[in-house]
């Protein structure tokens, strides 16, 4: 069995909706490609090492086509060979023109063929694909989860955990890495269980407890 690792720019309230330009997702969204002017070298890198080892992508239908309007054009370029030689699946409830060489839609039902891809191959990416994430999430059908939350607030646009996440557990993989530019990477693995709750204020806790040196 293999790994679908979800991959998202946010920003720091959590907006995931069309970092890369204006026209990805305009529809009451004023900020198309906040991400642009925060790119640097060490994102840049940070992005080339997440895909390496990816042997298919996972899309909502969307982001299939902005993708498929896209990188079938470009020559060149890690991203692009990645990306263009790679199986494509496609989560949509319609009958979408597929003209991406190989992409497959996804049948209707969403969780089985999600388990079907990752059996079949060893490192599945989800890019973007806000919709499908809600999903992934709400079936825990995820086991990596890598964010790079970017320094800027919006206030308005599509949530990357916007009502489709349920109670979940997740592992820090490796330390936080900050580029020059406030984006801050972070890398997570799902864990078992539901979070735990407790009481800060018991003595052992040493908060919300008087004792002799807290008077």
């Amino acid at each position: 069995m293999g790994l679908i690792h979800i991959e998202l720019f946010t920003t720091l309230d959590l907006v995931g909706q069309a970092p890369g330009g204006p026209d990805e997702d305009p529809e009451g969204f004023p900020f198309g490609g906040w991400q642009a002017p925060l790119l640097d070298e060490v994102t840049g890198a940070q992005i080339l090492a997440a895909y390496e080892g990816t042997d298919a992508l996972l899309l909502g239908r969307r982001t299939y086509d902005i993708f498929a309007a896209h990188w079938p054009h470009q020559e060149g370029g890690e991203i692009a060979e990645l990306f263009n030689s790679v199986p494509k699946y496609v989560a949509s409830r319609g009958r979408p023109d597929l003209p991406w060489a190989g992409s497959t839609q996804l049948g209707p039902d969403l969780a089985g063929a999600v388990r079907e891809v990752r059996d079949r191959h060893e490192h599945v990416k989800v890019v973007g694909s806000l919709d499908l994430v809600q999903s992934l999430l709400r079936e825990k059908l995820f086991d990596r989860l890598d964010l790079w939350v970017h320094p800027i607030v919006l206030g308005v646009g599509k949530k990357v955990f916007d009502g489709g996440a349920v109670p979940t557990n997740v592992t820090l993989l490796e330390p936080p890495v900050a580029g020059p530019q406030g984006t801050v990477y972070l890398r997570y693995g799902l864990a078992d269980g539901t979070p735990a709750t407790g009481d800060m204020s018991r003595p052992d806790r040493g908060l919300g407890h008087d004792d002799d040196n807290g008077r």
